[in-house]
C-alpha cells in the first residue's frame, strides 16, 4: 500500500526505529479483555512497549499476533505499524520470534475489532 504524503507524524518517527527489531512488550489489554470505555473485545493481546513516550503521552502501543491465550508480556520482532490518519497514535504489529510475518491484509483482519477501516494503512520500512 502507498504511503500518504502526510504521513510523517510523531508517533510515527517514534515506532518506526523498532521495524524488523526485537522487542519486549507489556500487555495491559491482554487477549479477550473488554476495553473500559468503548466495551469492544480484545482479539489479540494488546499493550506497549515499556520505556517509550508517545504523543498521546502513554508508551508506545503495539499489537501482539499468533498467541492464541492472554499474556502479560512477550517478545518478538515488529513486523509492521498500523499508521492511523485520524489520530497520532501509531501502533506497532508485533509477531513472535521465528513466526512467519503476516500480511497485510492478515493483519488488517487481526486489527479491525479497535481499527476503522480506511482509517490506517499498514507500513512496513
Amino acid at each position: 500500500m502507498d504511503i500518504p504524503a502526510d504521513a510523517d507524524s510523531a508517533s510515527l518517527r517514534l515506532a518506526r526505529p523498532f521495524l524488523n527489531r526485537r522487542v519486549a512488550l507489556r500487555f495491559d489489554r491482554p487477549l479477550g479483555s473488554r476495553h473500559p470505555r468503548c466495551g469492544f473485545v480484545y482479539e489479540v493481546n494488546y499493550g506497549y512497549v515499556p520505556g517509550t513516550l508517545a504523543p498521546d503521552g502513554a508508551e508506545l502501543d503495539a499489537y501482539y499476533l499468533g498467541a492464541d491465550e492472554p499474556l502479560e508480556h512477550a517478545e518478538g520482532r515488529c513486523v509492521a505499524i498500523v499508521h492511523r490518519f485520524d489520530d497520532d497514535d501509531d501502533k506497532l504489529v508485533v509477531i513472535a520470534d521465528g513466526a512467519t510475518p503476516p500480511g497485510d491484509d492478515t493483519i488488517l483482519a487481526a486489527v479491525a475489532f479497535q481499527e476503522t477501516p480506511g482509517a490506517h494503512t499498514i507500513i512496513r520500512s
